[in-house]
């Protein structure tokens, strides 16, 4: 279920909650900074500004900020730069490629993993060290959500379902993107 949904038109970590959003296809979140067929993170467009924008509507699960409480950290939805946050749904167990339907008419094609950076960091010291760490086997674990394109546009709104729909398998495991 959406539990709520933020955008920003302007560069900021943080985007403010509203009352809905509209998702474009091949677009993103209509009037978000980082809507647009190309890439709109900074980071990105200093390495190559005509690569496709695989991060058009970012989502996390609202079980992090529990999670996040118990190391007393205090975050709320939106406060990490999400677009959608969701609710009794494992966001980061999903494969590449799984459609998630959202309201009556939005459909966001999942692409990989939010890889944070350090703004995270100024947002609240010592962030990132609990959303990217190690696993027992030394791998990296990254929750800080996941990113998507948008499939099939719509207005989307807090408590919206969302019907998950599987790739054909083999499945493949998400990594950043």
């Amino acid at each position: 279920m959406v539990r709520a949904v933020s955008s920003n038109s302007v560069y900021s970590f943080t985007k403010p909650n509203r009352a809905g959003i509209t998702l474009l296809a091949g677009i993103g979140v209509e009037g978000d900074v980082h809507a647009g067929v190309t890439v709109k993170h900074r980071s990105r467009i200093a390495q190559d500004p005509a690569q496709p924008n695989l991060r058009q509507v970012h989502l996390i699960q609202e079980e992090l900020f529990a999670e996040l409480r118990q190391e007393g950290f205090t975050v709320a939805p939106g406060e990490l730069g999400e677009n959608i946050t969701t609710s009794g749904l494992d966001l980061l167990g999903l494969p590449v490629g799984t459609l998630l339907h959202i309201g009556d008419e939005a459909i966001v094609e999942v692409t990989g993993l939010r890889n944070p950076c350090l703004q995270i960091d100024n947002f609240q010291k010592g962030l990132l060290k609990k959303v990217v760490g190690y696993d027992e086997a030394g791998h990296i674990v990254r929750k800080a959500g996941i990113m998507s394109v948008v499939k099939a546009g719509g207005r989307v709104r807090p408590g919206d379902p969302i019907t998950v729909e599987l790739p054909d398998k083999p499945h493949r495991p998400l990594d950043r993107v």
